[in-house]
């Protein structure tokens, strides 16, 4: 059994756990696995071990290693989970199933367009992305533009409208990060009860946050779709994006 897999079984063993002391399904959340900066051999390990959900963070190294998997398409569900510049978007639209990083309309206009360009592919997954804790250093947008954003998106072609993403600053006093989470899931609720029957919401059900030293305290509030990399593909280097 490779390290990979053993690593996998482990995180998979800390899902259920920690779903089960939210009182939780654990099938009600789906474990994504980084695999930026890893090679394409540690995503075939983890798909030989039921692994198919993977997030790149780096639109360049994200694209090659789905060219790399082409093969293995059919089976494999690729996120991009990065910062998205507007000189990157065709990339994205064109080869990534799921996009969880939109903290501006522009961006999100730009992969609805283009993503209109290869109608034999569905429609991109997209999730608006929170600077929940406020840091300068980080993308995505404040609670209080999080409708609006998400008003304008749902109208857009060729994209459908998931859920919402978040990053919170780390911090080893669970407190905060349960605080931090529970913030965007009552911003979560609070759009999703109003905008239930909107078009355009009809598929507003992705919580995605959580990852690799706070996913309990992500799943207790309510994450449907945690983010592990290092948990799973061990220590990784860093490279530039």
């Amino acid at each position: 059994m490779s390290q990979v897999t053993t690593n996998l079984m482990l995180v998979k063993q800390r899902l259920e756990l920690a779903a089960i002391a939210a009182k939780r399904e654990p099938e009600d959340i789906q474990l994504l696995a980084v695999s930026k900066t890893f090679p394409s051999r540690a995503v075939e390990e983890a798909m030989h071990a039921g692994q198919t959900a993977f997030g790149e963070n780096y639109v360049q190294e994200g694209v090659e290693k789905i060219q790399q998997l082409a093969k293995l398409r059919p089976w494999l569900e690729w996120h991009f989970i990065g910062p998205l510049q507007s000189n990157k978007t065709r990339e994205v639209a064109e080869h990534f199933d799921w996009v969880h990083s939109i903290d501006r309309l522009k961006i999100a206009e730009r992969l609805s367009s283009q993503r209109g360009e290869f109608p034999e592919l569905a429609e991109l997954q997209v999730c608006v992305q929170i600077n929940v804790s406020e840091e300068e250093s980080k993308s995505g947008i404040s609670l209080e533009e999080v409708e609006v954003l998400c008003d304008a998106i749902a109208k857009l072609p060729n994209i459908a409208l998931r859920g919402l993403m978040a990053i919170p600053a780390p911090s080893e006093d669970v407190r905060q990060q349960h605080q931090a989470f529970a913030a965007v899931r009552e911003c979560f609720t609070g759009i999703k009860a109003k905008h239930a029957n909107d078009v355009g919401y009809d598929f507003f059900d992705t919580l995605s946050m959580g990852m690799s030293d706070d996913m309990e305290a992500a799943i207790a509030e309510g994450s449907t779709m945690v983010r592990i990399g290092s948990a799973i593909f061990g220590k990784r280097d860093k490279i530039k994006a």
